[in-house]
């Protein structure tokens, strides 16, 4: 079971980690697309967007359907899920950061001004 969901992770994030294949999921996040819509931004062969898609698909991130001669792609956005769960654990480690940051910024405007030291006299460049 644990290995099953670290493999749909390790997926996850291959698939999310390529530029190309996270303008597809925008654009499907929009509206289904064929793979033709899908490879057309990118100046792409059709075979090459297919191996983008395959990799989206092996996510779980795109379902493919086909209509005729014409290979419909939606998103599916339930792996995202696993992703955000994932992060939330480590969210903890940012909150605390942030609250530290936070308290060091509302003691330095709280604090007075420290003197600056006089400037050198020498010649101007």
């Amino acid at each position: 079971m644990v290995e099953h969901e670290a493999r749909r992770l390790d997926d996850t994030f291959h698939a999310l980690a390529d530029p190309t294949r996270r303008a597809m999921l925008r654009s499907l996040s929009l509206h289904e697309c064929s793979v033709g819509e899908l490879a057309a931004p990118f100046q792409m062969s059709l075979a090459a967007a297919s191996k983008h898609i395959k990799v989206l698909e092996r996510a779980g991130l795109v379902r493919r359907e086909v209509k005729g001669r014409t290979h419909v792609c939606r998103l599916d956005a339930s792996p995202l899920s696993d992703i955000r769960d994932w992060l939330r654990h480590y969210e903890q480690f940012w909150s605390e950061r942030l609250d530290v940051l936070e308290d060091l910024l509302r003691a330095d405007t709280a604090a007075p001004p420290t003197p600056t030291p006089p400037r050198r006299k020498g010649r101007a460049r």
